[in-house]
């Protein structure tokens, strides 16, 4: 319920997110619960803002069991992994590195085939990936900052989100 919750609130406090529709601890296939925000709008482009901003949600569960558990699960690995993949496409595709700048960096195609290795498409040196790494690195901790930072101001609405669904399981 905390982690559910603390998805919600992050989404809640920043403006480039899609508002909160639905949150629930029922689980479901993998997922042990979700919160939903669909779009309210068409989009046709992607902004940095907004990606740190989508990163901040996915680690506002992980924050959310921190703070009030004073330890974490396993339970977040999925939101990590596109938490990471999102800022790996900022970096290396996207052009939005601070540091690396507008420059794409492997081939833009991060699928693996049979016979075909994932580092042979890669076109730069170690030097480039090793700058690569710290810049994903940058974003991550700065976003997961934004969460504690939205969910420790918010604190109340956070035991009140979770006692909430610990009750019913669902909330609109």
């Amino acid at each position: 319920a905390y982690h559910e919750a603390g998805h919600a609130i992050v989404t809640r406090f920043l403006p480039t997110q899609n508002p909160v529709q639905q949150i629930s601890i029922i689980p479901s296939g993998r997922a042990l619960g979700y919160t939903l925000s669909p779009p309210t709008d068409d989009k046709y482009s992607v902004y940095k803002q907004e990606l740190k901003d989508k990163i901040a949600v996915l680690l506002g569960g992980r924050v959310a069991e921190a703070l009030i558990l004073h330890d974490i699960s396993g339970g977040a690995s999925n939101d990590i992994q596109r938490a990471t993949e999102t800022a790996r496409k900022m970096v290396t595709q996207l052009g939005m590195s601070e540091e690396l700048g507008p420059i794409v960096f492997g081939n833009g195609n991060n699928e693996v085939f049979p016979g075909k290795e994932f580092s042979s498409s890669r076109n730069y040196s170690e030097a480039i990936a090793s700058k690569i790494d710290k810049e994903i690195h940058a974003i991550v901790t700065s976003s997961y900052k934004v969460a504690e930072i939205i969910l420790t101001d918010n604190m109340d609405k956070l035991h009140f989100i979770s006692e909430y669904l610990t009750k019913n399981e669902i909330k609109d």
